[in-house]
């Protein structure tokens, strides 16, 4: 009897160990998304350019689109910012951003200092858009199809590696590159 309760720490070491290895091989920028294969959700929101135009979950449709939630807040957006600049002038991306829990005015001067990418900018500035998205923070970036259908995301910084990802997923939606 007291043998075999000598094998308990054993077991209970291989077992931590088991659930500590595959910890370890999880990809902690894969976070899953309860939207992928739904419609944009509905918002109506103003752009960061103007309070006179709003954007509503129409004018996700249309083509297949790169949507990037964005802040001047964060680091890793002014990072990915200049690569977003490349995707929508050598690549014919059409990018929408979504500008998260910040100042309009901050947000505006950003983009004059660091170029603007977005095809619009919606103004999300209590964050109830990226709520509805499922936003852990910015960045984030979703294909959205057509249809305004999200079909994919991506938590994390757009560069070049993830673009090649990125592109083949677009491109399977029916995107053309102007390469």
């Amino acid at each position: 009897m007291r043998r075999t309760l000598l094998f308990i720490p054993f077991v209970v070491c291989i077992v931590l160990g088991v659930l500590f290895y595959k910890g370890l091989s999880l990809d902690p920028s894969v976070l899953p998304s309860t939207k992928i294969g739904k419609a944009f959700p509905d918002f109506s929101l103003v752009s960061v350019a103007s309070e006179d135009k709003i954007y509503t979950q129409l004018d996700m449709r249309g083509a297949v689109r790169l949507v990037n939630v964005w802040a001047t807040w964060c680091p890793t957006c002014k990072q990915e910012h200049s690569y977003l600049n490349k995707l929508a002038k050598t690549e014919g991306v059409e990018i929408i951003g979504i500008n998260y829990k910040d100042e309009k005015n901050k947000a505006q001067q950003w983009l004059k200092r660091f170029q603007d990418p977005y095809i619009f900018n919606i103004y999300d500035e209590k964050g109830g858009l990226g709520l509805d998205l499922g936003v852990y923070g910015a960045p984030e970036t979703y294909i959205v199809d057509r249809q305004g259908v999200i079909q994919y995301r991506h938590v994390g910084e757009v560069n070049a590696r993830v673009w090649v990802d990125l592109k083949v997923k677009m491109q399977a939606l029916g995107w053309a590159s102007n390469e």
